[in-house]
């Protein structure tokens, strides 16, 4: 079965600025942290290797709270209906109240006219790094390393596409939000943490 493991610091380049477009102010700085879920979200892009070299492109956001993954989406390529599906598998599962900040860095799929219309659809705020500045989306890129560590033991690659999709399932739904304690929730899981936290704050 999966186990934590200690990570190693990777960073992936799958963010591709779309110099024409508008992006919002990082609605993060400055604001505290969040205390319950569903205030806000974050999302970043990352690949998993395939045999013979080849590459696939996982789409999460995570509630910046809970640590929950609240949507995901695996696909070949990243267009911007990567994080579209992902978002919207999101929204469907969690039915936010308006006003929560949907935060990602500035790659071309988060600043689309397409998605950023998604969002603010659903009464959300959008919210982009500074450019040039990767710590502004540090939380959801900080679970790039952990996964793969822990999805990908010694960096083996996936064999295929559709074998990646039923690993990543099996890791964020079953694994990742139930069982995996995280340091920052008093070693508790998403699961357990969300729970708790209505308990006590009522």
């Amino acid at each position: 079965g999966l186990r934590a493991l200690s990570t190693r610091p990777q960073r992936p380049r799958t963010t591709v600025a779309d110099p024409a477009a508008v992006a919002a102010e990082n609605r993060l700085l400055d604001r505290p942290a969040p205390t319950a879920p569903n205030q806000v979200w974050v999302g970043d892009i990352t690949y998993l290797p395939l045999a013979g070299g080849r590459r696939c492109y996982l789409a999460t956001w995570r509630d910046a709270c809970s640590r929950r993954v609240v949507g995901w989406h695996l696909a070949a390529q990243m267009p911007t209906e990567l994080v579209l599906t992902a978002l919207e598998q999101a929204l469907t599962l969690r039915q936010p109240a308006p006003g929560l900040v949907i935060h990602a860095d500035r790659g071309s799929q988060y600043t689309s006219a397409a998605c950023r219309a998604r969002i603010e659809a659903a009464g959300a705020v959008p919210s982009f790094s500074r450019p040039g500045n990767p710590y502004d989306n540090a939380q959801a890129e900080a679970g790039w390393s952990t996964l793969k560590t822990e999805l990908l033991p010694g960096g083996s690659p996936v064999a295929s596409l559709e074998e990646a999709r039923l690993e990543v399932a099996h890791y964020p739904d079953t694994y990742f939000n139930l069982d995996r304690r995280h340091s920052a929730l008093d070693y508790r899981s998403p699961h357990q943490f969300e729970p708790d936290l209505k308990t006590n704050h009522p």
